[in-house]
């Protein structure tokens, strides 16, 4: 079993890009045919660093950051609203091991640093608690969100910086 709760190595011959995970059923649901796997997942730290953010202008909403829980991938689809949800599932089954992997490992770091955070809180809600809880959203959950979109939509991490290299050189020598 793994940290989804999902057994994946009893999917039954489920494969990406074939039958129900093709390329077409897949992209029309948001979720990215190379990986298997929707960005949808990302609101459930979305909201919650929303709130963390806040925190410094409005202080009440400690209590909702309190209130959030982790919930793995699979978790949320099966609670969500998401049209799609038994594809996406589905699709994570299917989803590259490594890929998945890497989306795990980055999910257990967000949750770790929320629930540090949520720690902080627990133990003061006053001004310099919640200035350093809205940090840790900006500094640091933000930047674990941005590279699980990453993994998400099949990117390497850096690839995105290389990208800015080249279309900056790009620029320079029109300009140049």
């Amino acid at each position: 079993m793994t940290p989804s709760g999902l057994d994946i190595d009893t999917r039954d011959g489920v494969v990406l890009g074939e039958g129900a995970l093709g390329a077409e059923a897949l992209a029309a649901a948001n979720i990215n045919p190379s990986t298997g796997l929707a960005t949808d997942y990302l609101n459930h730290f979305n909201e919650v660093v929303m709130l963390m953010e806040m925190l410094p202008d409005m202080p009440d909403c400690a209590e909702d950051v309190l209130d959030w829980q982790p919930l793995d991938y699979c978790g949320h689809f099966r609670q969500s609203a998401f049209k799609d949800k038994d594809l996406a599932i589905l699709a994570y089954a299917a989803s590259p091991r490594p890929v998945r992997a890497h989306l795990e490992t980055l999910i257990l770091q967000i949750d770790g640093a929320v629930i540090d955070a949520q720690d902080r809180l627990r133990g003061d809600t006053g001004g310099e608690a919640c200035q350093a809880v809205a940090t840790l959203a900006t500094e640091e959950i933000k930047p674990l969100i941005a590279a699980a979109s990453g993994t998400i939509h099949g990117r390497e991490e850096g690839e995105d910086d290389f990208a800015d290299e080249t279309a900056q050189a790009d620029i320079d020598a029109l300009f140049g």
